[in-house]
């Protein structure tokens, strides 16, 4: 019932990780971005695009065509999987999490979360990863109504506070 209902009213699920941070580190190409593509990968279930900057931004010391970031956008089967394991495995790892906020659904009525570090999906081993890096999901609805988005995701059995 919910994966028909998930294809039906859910268009995409996109996943976005920053790396601007670990970007300013040394050997970042060679040692941590393989490591980070491995473990978003994993996480997603799919290989993810790398996101390079389009203009320099002396301010955040990045420069023109440096990689800052990783997307994935899941739909059909990946998207089902991930929101699954999304929903019942690692939002109930956030530590002191009491449900997500009305105010993450913007008028479009999509969701977003984030994630202060990605070790709280079960597939990343805490012990072996190098690197800690927060990611960002967003839900797109079909229906773009806030409302109508409110009773999907409550439906769908994602934990929205009253």
């Amino acid at each position: 019932m919910t994966e028909k209902l998930l294809r039906q009213e859910i268009e995409k699920i996109v996943v976005n990780a920053g790396l601007g941070r670990l970007s300013q580190q040394g050997q970042f190409e060679e040692k941590i971005l393989p490591e980070v593509e491995k473990e978003f990968a994993a996480i997603t279930g799919q290989k993810a695009s790398i996101r390079a900057a389009k203009k320099s931004i002396a301010g955040f010391k990045i420069r023109e065509n440096q990689i800052i970031g990783l997307k994935v956008t899941l739909r059909q089967k990946h998207m089902e999987d991930f929101f699954e394991r999304l929903v019942n495995l690692a939002l109930p790892r956030v530590k002191d999490f009491r449900g997500l906020e009305l105010s993450n659904i913007d008028e479009s009525g999509n969701l977003n979360i984030g994630f202060k570090e990605h070790d709280v999906f079960p597939e990343i081993d805490q012990e072996k990863s190098k690197t800690s890096f927060g990611l960002q999901v967003t839900i797109v609805p079909r229906k773009k109504n806030r409302e109508a988005a409110i009773a999907l995701y409550r439906r769908l059995g994602l934990p929205l506070k009253k």
